[in-house]
């Protein structure tokens, strides 16, 4: 995992879409039934900002920022249906979004700007990981298992986490989607 060195008087941060009960304790179960060193550190999630460092200092611009960007999108649905990879490319198995990709790209362009503003290092691609740096056995027996994997649940919000000094990643305020729906 790509983590960058956080310095005195910053924070370590991430926005996500959180999988909700019972979709994502059945992720986080699998996660760690592969071996995957993170399944306790990482909730399930859809990454709109990765791990980001900030100054302390900005935290109320950050909290602003995503206050704003949350107003200007609207709930939507979210699918996540059978497995993929990133190989061979990177060790990675993730559980596919099929449907709410377009709402995730426009969150994750939204947030990702201004104050949040960075490069990446690949094209976004809204997933999410449940095997992450493991042997080829392990990665192939996740990618086999969460085939059949299938959730549907409506996401109103999106989600600051915090990266503690302990390696977890904690919930740390959430922001409501309350953007008008437009129709016609």
């Amino acid at each position: 995992m790509n983590i960058p060195e956080r310095g005195p008087g910053q924070r370590r941060i991430g926005v996500a879409v959180e999988v909700p009960a019972p979709y994502g304790a059945q992720l986080q179960e699998a996660r760690a039934r592969f071996g995957d060193a993170y399944a306790d550190a990482i909730p399930p999630h859809v990454t709109l900002l990765g791990p980001t460092v900030v100054d302390e200092v900005d935290v109320d611009h950050v909290h602003t920022h995503l206050a704003d960007v949350a107003a200007q999108h609207t709930p939507f649905r979210l699918h996540l249906r059978g497995s993929a990879t990133f190989r061979p490319v990177s060790p990675v198995v993730f559980v596919q979004v099929v449907e709410g990709i377009v709402e995730c790209e426009a969150l994750e362009s939204h947030v990702r700007s201004g104050l949040l503003h960075q490069e990446l290092r690949f094209n976004y691609h809204p997933h999410v990981t449940v095997a992450h740096d493991l042997d080829d056995a392990a990665l192939d027996q996740a990618f086999d298992e969460m085939a059949g994997f299938d959730a549907t649940f409506d996401v109103a919000e999106i989600v600051l986490y915090l990266h503690g000094d302990d390696s977890v990643w904690r919930p740390t305020r959430r922001f409501s989607l309350t953007g008008e729906v437009r129709t016609g």
